[in-house]
């Protein structure tokens, strides 16, 4: 959202810098994201005086040019001129020498002492095209003024500069949607008064165009102003009006459309005018249309009502999608002179899904969708119709209308002193406070010693509670305000947590990311259908959307594996096969207690592991890399203690490992279920696992941190071991790091056997030991003693056979 400087002045009158004013702004929450510079003429005619010409005379090596002596000021300089309308005694308009001029596309023309078939020329006598003050070229500009010699052009020519504030708009704070309401922060930060346009003067100048109106539901439109106006003259706006709206990005397009602009970046209330000749009946209704009817908006697109959406009728059909955009047929021409002019109040909760259904996204809509404010539409009414006499000519001829059956009250809200100090973490001088509230139009009443009532205009659609009243005082009180001692206790300040999730996260992101990974974000919003076709998903745990936009966000994800297999499927669909993604996301459930929210971290692989190359072919990717990932990212979090078992056949997998830590699901993972990959249209094998990120932190012991090499040497050994083929690796694994103790480094597994040599429910483990002291060498009888203890450990609990 931009912000005009200028015209925040004309608000309230401050004299601080822009800087000072971005930097203001910022630390009470309207965070100034960019400051620029507009100007009405690029370079703001800077190094271009007014001057005298005292001589001409024709130029001896041309015929067609002239040697001037003028006077700038501080010199008379010698100026070549090839104007043929250049003469003695005009006043002018010189471009000094080092100036810089703008040609109509934006490129600079500086301006040189220079020779021009041997004359000396330092500077140049301008026309109004060449200062960007028109299109003419006929000859220079001549001035009627008294300004004295070398007095600067900008003071003789109507130049608009001002700075320009983009305002990064947060959704709750729809208020400050307009110069008006970015002035009612300043007010409180500056304590100054906001000075409104008068209105005072407004009157009704006949009654010779009356439109009747009809609300069908005044819970979709609480309230609906309008007037007539009837001879008005379309054209240009004036150049002030049109350098206001060029300031903020936006294109004039004539007088009566740049007013209603006008007074929605002005005052926050989007205005609609339309021509009073085309409504039929002199009726407007506002109402629903059936689902199905054809509509052309003013963008020249039929679009499909989808039923739901407010329209603006007369007794033949839609005018404009109300609050949203307009219709071909209703809005203001070069033929316009009669004109309606609404100024609304519509329910937010319409309009923001009416925009949703028809992928519109309007200025009017932007501010309707999050809530103007119900007390403006008249004001704006007679400001916009007292402009529309002023710069278009015409007369009011209606009384205005005012549909506003069920007034919105203001919100009372109880606030106890107590709080605010517990909540902001400093006890404020009362008077402070209630000071603070009255500047931002927050006014109190039923004040005592333990607190007050607050009672909050309907503007502030963003504060509904006694929190929200706090943020209010804190935000303008300044945060940087408040004192944070080195040893702070009590219990507004959380402590520090021992492990910072967010540093975690990151290390873990660097860790995929070095292993080939892309980190994807989903939305949490995904189809009900995904539930209703899995087994591994409960239909009932489901946490639906109440105002769903549609049917593929109706409801909450449960896990990460739909959304994130949907991103796999759109890359496949563009020959991008060979994929590893992760993704830190959020599932959510219903309870019978309420809901409940996990983070979770996933994974997915599919395609092939490298591609092919001279030296060697494609190899696809496997269990096995996916196993890798798993237990690099646990070593790398220090999680110790877990185990994995085998699941065989469980939704969504077709196999697949469960981790357990402490009695705990930390995650499964393995190959995806054709059935799980076909709901979004996967055609290749792709593997997936799925983390509790919130178990994970809780589990992990930090980063693991690098340590010098032993001096010590490495000794390996190894084990032939016969067992059930029900004992995993894991397990194994588990038991050989509890009987080896610190000297057991790690394990590896070198062969794998199953076959007719044994028995079939037997398999046999090629295992590798490798054992290290870190403060000793190893002894034949140390090595030998804790193998021993290995193979005991081996053969009592799990009843492996030893083949020695």
């Amino acid at each position: 959202m931009k912000i005009a400087i200028n015209r925040l002045k004309d608000f309230i009158p401050f004299d601080h810098t822009t800087d000072e004013i971005a930097a203001m702004l910022t630390a009470s929450g309207l965070e100034v994201e960019g400051v620029s510079t507009f100007e009405s003429i690029k370079g703001s005619l800077e190094g271009v005086v007014i001057a005298e010409v005292l001589g001409c005379e024709p130029h001896p090596n041309a015929d067609k040019l002239k040697v001037c002596k003028v006077d700038v000021g501080t010199e008379v300089l010698p100026i070549v001129c090839g104007a043929p309308n250049v003469d003695k005694g005009q006043k002018v308009a010189v471009a000094t020498v080092g100036t810089e001029l703008y040609t109509e596309e934006g490129d600079v023309f500086p301006i040189k002492k220079a020779k021009i078939r041997g004359e000396v020329s330092q500077g140049m006598i301008c026309a109004e095209d060449e200062l960007g003050l028109g299109s003419s070229h006929d000859g220079i500009m001549v001035l009627d003024t008294d300004l004295p010699n070398g007095t600067p052009a900008s003071r003789y020519f109507p130049i608009t500069r001002t700075d320009v504030l983009e305002i990064g708009l947060t959704p709750n704070r729809a208020d400050a949607a307009s110069h008006f309401g970015v002035a009612r922060d300043l007010k409180a930060l500056l304590n100054k008064e906001i000075v409104l346009p008068e209105v005072r003067d407004f009157k009704i100048d006949n009654e010779n165009l009356l439109i009747d109106v009809e609300v069908k539901d005044p819970l979709d439109c609480p309230r609906y102003a309008g007037i007539t106006l009837s001879g008005v003259k379309v054209a240009p706006s004036p150049e002030w009006l049109q350098n206001y709206l060029k300031a903020l990005g936006l294109e004039p397009i004539n007088n009566l459309v740049d007013i209603t602009n006008f007074i929605l970046h002005d005052l926050g209330q989007p205005l609609h005018a339309f021509d009073a000749d085309k409504i039929q009946g002199n009726k407007l209704i506002i109402q629903q249309l059936p689902k199905g009817t054809k509509f052309i908006t003013l963008d020249e697109k039929e679009r499909e009502l989808n039923g739901e959406e407010l329209m603006i009728c007369d007794p033949s059909g839609g005018l404009c999608i109300a609050g949203i955009f307009g219709g071909i047929d209703s809005g203001v021409s070069q033929d316009t002179q009669n004109l309606f002019l609404e100024s609304a109040y519509f329910s937010p909760d319409v309009i923001r899904k009416g925009a949703q259904y028809h992928g519109i996204k309007s200025d009017a809509s932007f501010r309707f969708e999050r809530g103007t404010d119900p007390n403006m539409p008249v004001y704006a009414l007679k400001r916009a119709a007292m402009l529309i006499k002023e710069i278009a000519g015409g007369e009011i001829s209606s009384p205005i209308i005012d549909i506003y059956p069920n007034p919105i009250d203001d919100v009372e809200i109880p606030v106890k002193f107590q709080h605010v100090d517990r909540l902001i973490g400093k006890k404020l001088d009362r008077d402070v406070i209630i000071n603070i509230l009255n500047g931002l139009e927050i006014s109190t009443k039923d004040e005592n010693e333990e607190g007050f009532v607050a009672v909050v205009k309907p503007y502030r659609v963003d504060v509904t509670r006694e929190a929200d009243i706090i943020e209010e005082i804190l935000r303008i009180y300044g945060f940087e305000s408040i004192p944070l001692e080195e040893h702070y206790q009590s219990d507004y300040l959380a402590s520090h947590p021992a492990k910072d999730a967010d540093k975690l996260q990151f290390r873990v992101s660097e860790l995929l990311t070095g292993l080939g990974f892309h980190e994807i974000m989903t939305n949490s919003l995904t189809k009900s259908k995904y539930a209703e076709k899995a087994e591994e998903l409960n239909v009932h745990e489901d946490v639906v959307i109440l105002n769903r936009l549609s049917e593929d966000l109706g409801v909450l994800r449960q896990n990460l594996l739909y959304t994130g297999l949907e991103v796999v499927a759109y890359n496949i669909n563009r020959r991008q096969k060979d994929l590893r993604f992760f993704e830190f996301g959020t599932a959510y459930k219903k309870a019978e207690s309420g809901y409940r929210e996990r983070k979770r971290l996933s994974f997915f692989l599919t395609g092939n592991r490298h591609q092919e190359t001279w030296l060697s072919e494609a190899k696809e990717v496997s269990f096995s890399d996916l196993y890798q990932v798993v237990e690099g990212l646990l070593e790398k979090l220090s999680v110790q203690g877990y185990n994995v078992t085998p699941e065989e056949g469980k939704a969504p997998f077709d196999y697949a490992l469960s981790i357990v830590v402490d009695k705990q699901h930390l995650g499964t993972f393995g190959l995806l279920s054709e059935k799980a990959i076909k709901q979004c249209d996967v055609k290749q094998k792709v593997f997936f696992g799925e983390l509790d990120w919130g178990l994970l932190v809780e589990k992990s012991k930090g980063v693991g941190k690098y340590k010098e090499i032993s001096k010590f040497p490495e000794v390996r050994r190894d084990l032939s071991l016969v067992l059930d083929k029900s004992v995993s690796f894991s397990t194994l694994s588990s038991l050989a790091y509890e009987a080896g103790g610190r000297m057991l480094q790690r394990i590896g597994v070198f062969d794998v056997y199953r076959g007719d040599k044994i028995e079939p429910s037997q398999k046999a483990y090629a295992l590798s030991f490798f054992l290290q002291d870190q403060e000793k060498t190893l002894t034949d009888k140390v090595i030998d003693k804790t193998m021993n203890r290995l193979m005991a450990t081996f053969e009592k609990e799990v009843g492996a056979i030893i083949r020695k």
